[in-house]
């Protein structure tokens, strides 16, 4: 699904700009990927398994997202650099097409400005726009107390939990989290 860039103020003043990833974010999204994973425990990858995201991958990945009427993918540019990206997915099918998967994550350099919050209203708006979706999900790892304010800020609440679904490096484990938000 194609979204119309959207710019809007961060709370520093900079512009920012929400769109779909275009061929010219590849470089930017690989960075980005690596980049984050490093930064926070609560990413589900670490840098060195980035390795498997390549240049023509992403390109596919793009165009897939891009072209599908049953997801979206926004990525933030601000002052020319990939700060983050958000996902939205829903499947077609009868029993479970009522559920829109979300997934959010940024830079640590543009935590705190508002583009979190953005990012939500506009997948909320693209959840909105399908009568069938009722709901909105997405997980969350347990510590991760920014991330878990940010959803509860924006309507999701706790729905269930996966016990030690998390193992980090040092072997500590982790609950995740379910989040949902009623949309209708």
């Amino acid at each position: 699904m194609q979204i119309k860039p959207i710019e809007f103020k961060l709370k520093d003043g900079r512009t920012a700009v929400l769109r779909s990833p275009q061929d010219e974010d590849i470089q930017g999204m690989l960075d980005y990927l690596y980049v984050s994973s490093g930064e926070t425990e609560f990413i589900l990858r670490y840098p060195e398994e980035c390795v498997k995201y390549t240049a023509e991958g992403e390109k596919e990945l793009f165009e897939k997202k891009n072209s599908s009427d049953c997801e979206a993918m926004l990525v933030c540019i601000v002052d020319g650099k990939l700060a983050g990206n958000c996902d939205i997915s829903w499947k077609k099918n009868i029993k479970t097409g009522h559920r829109a998967s979300v997934a959010i994550a940024l830079l640590k350099e543009f935590w705190n400005l508002g583009i979190g919050t953005r990012m939500f209203e506009v997948m909320t708006d693209i959840a909105m726009s399908n009568p069938n979706i009722l709901h909105m999900e997405l997980e969350y790892v347990e510590g991760n107390s920014r991330a878990r304010a940010l959803y509860e800020k924006m309507g999701f609440s706790i729905a269930g939990v996966k016990p030690e679904a998390i193992r980090l490096k040092d072997g500590t484990l982790l609950n995740e989290y379910y989040m949902i938000k009623k949309i209708r």
